[in-house]
């Protein structure tokens, strides 16, 4: 099949998500065609059967700021036709479906819409009146929908007031790059002892994270146990943070990392995740940590119950709820055996349940639905 992909490209799970994808189905035979402003920060090599199309923007005097969307269904309808596409797989219904609905119209080439929805098009756009019924046009016009978790299907259909039918396909991380790897050397090049526990925050840093709960429950924490906090990421809250971790004198225990790819490298030399996000469609950090055998702690949000299990690979807390995450990081972290335990089951969960081949072949069969509806035409 002759597939494109459209995706944010920059850092984030949907851009991982939407390149891994991408790169499996290469592995696979398919040609990938990647429709997008950059190349996604995961195409890191080349591939005979991946495309790369980049999405121009046309600087004119008459626009304050340069029209992304049409760049992208112009680009979108060109390599529809030129490629002769089968499916067009988007990700995020605004504005990548609405982009992809009106590219399938000016193109000449009968080709079939695919949008995954990973969140923020819904739980943020979605409650914006501005975008609501642009965003329910562009999901009951694709042919397919698929979202990454129940609790986000059922809160699009509650939002939206839709009755499309949405499937729930899972995120999945690469095997071949997230496992636990012995590193030894990065503890010591972070100067971190070997009798010390370390906890690990990855994200962007938004108000939705929350990152000053994980700061004090890592403050509760550190009082008992000997530890580090890594925080892996930017973005608006980071200097309120740092204002934080000042203010109640951990600027010895917490580093600040900023912006990474070596992220499975991190989780290699992690101990516990701390998640406390009031809002969180899928978090696909908690399967990269899981995948590399660190157990999480995350708060009762969104889709986060569907990737841990509470007392087996992890556990749940209610949101801002800082004394049990921190009484359940201390259960966890002065006991070795019990850490070992739910190392172990957080690894073999995410190898049964979000196994990358078995998540990629149900978006297959997806799409050869849909190109067999194209052949009965």
């Amino acid at each position: 099949m002759k597939i494109g992909i459209t995706c944010y490209p920059t850092v984030g799970g949907s851009g991982v998500i939407a390149t891994e994808l991408g790169k499996m189905l290469a592995e696979l035979g398919h040609e990938i065609h990647f429709i997008t402003s950059s190349v996604p920060f995961r195409l890191t090599r080349i591939h005979p059967r991946i495309f790369y199309h980049e999405v121009e923007l046309s600087h004119y005097p008459v626009f304050q700021y340069p029209p992304y969307d049409l760049a992208l269904t112009s680009k979108m309808a060109e390599v529809i036709d030129q490629e002769k596409l089968d499916i067009l797989h988007v990700h995020y219904a605004m504005p990548h479906a609405i982009c992809a609905i009106l590219a399938r119209d000016i193109a000449k080439q009968d080709v079939k819409i695919v949008t995954t929805l990973h969140g923020t098009d819904i739980t943020v756009l979605g409650i914006d009146t501005t975008f609501k019924s642009m965003i329910k046009h562009g999901i009951e016009q694709s042919d397919r929908v698929t979202a990454v978790s129940q609790s986000l299907v059922n809160q699009t259909k509650t939002m939206l007031q839709t009755e499309k039918d949405i499937k729930v396909i899972y995120n999945f991380v690469n095997e071949h790059e997230y496992y636990r790897k012995e590193l030894p050397e990065l503890k010591q090049q972070y100067e971190i002892e070997d009798d010390e526990k370390v906890l690990i925050h990855i994200s962007n840093f938004r108000k939705v994270k929350r990152v000053h709960d994980v700061v004090h429950t890592f403050a509760e924490v550190n009082n008992k146990v000997k530890s580090k906090l890594l925080l892996v990421g930017d973005g608006p809250e980071y200097t309120s943070t740092v204002q934080l971790v000042y203010s109640l004198g951990l600027e010895e225990s917490v580093l600040f990392l900023g912006k990474q790819n070596n992220i499975s490298e991190l989780l290699s030399i992690s101990d516990l995740l701390l998640l406390m996000s009031e809002k969180e469609s899928f978090g696909l950090v908690l399967l990269e940590a899981n995948s590399c055998g660190v157990p999480c702690i995350a708060t009762n949000a969104g889709g986060i119950p569907e990737v841990i299990h509470h007392e087996r690979t992890g556990f749940i807390v209610e949101i801002g709820d800082i004394s049990a995450a921190a009484n359940f990081a201390l259960e966890l972290l002065q006991d070795e055996e019990t850490w070992n335990r739910f190392s172990v089951q957080a690894y073999n969960d995410a190898a049964e349940r979000f196994e990358s081949s078995k998540i990629v072949n149900q978006y297959i069969a997806l799409y050869e639905e849909l190109v067999k509806e194209i052949g009965e035409k």
